[in-house]
């Protein structure tokens, strides 16, 4: 999938995770903000890139504010942020 615009979904609200994808031609690029960072920085960054190769992204700049949201929560907000920035299958 190519990231074609930039997009964005979810909330900056308890239990929530707020994400912003656009494109970028240097690789996967994630910046990562969470209040939880020291205990699951790892968890929410394995599950991000698995969103991504599961659509077969290849380059795209990802910014997450996360606000202590479950895996289900993160891996929706990634999966709707990358729909909504009209990727294109290549």
């Amino acid at each position: 999938m190519e990231i074609k615009n930039k997009a964005a979904a979810g909330t900056l609200e308890s239990s929530d995770i707020y994400v912003v994808v656009e494109p970028n031609e240097n690789g996967i690029e994630l910046h990562l903000e969470s209040i939880v960072y020291n205990q699951f920085s790892e968890e929410i960054e394995k599950a991000v890139r698995d969103v991504l190769n599961d659509f077969n992204v290849k380059n795209i700049k990802i910014q997450l504010k996360d606000r202590g949201a479950v895996e289900c929560a993160i891996r929706a907000r990634v999966e709707t942020a990358l729909k909504r920035a009209g990727g294109v299958n290549s």
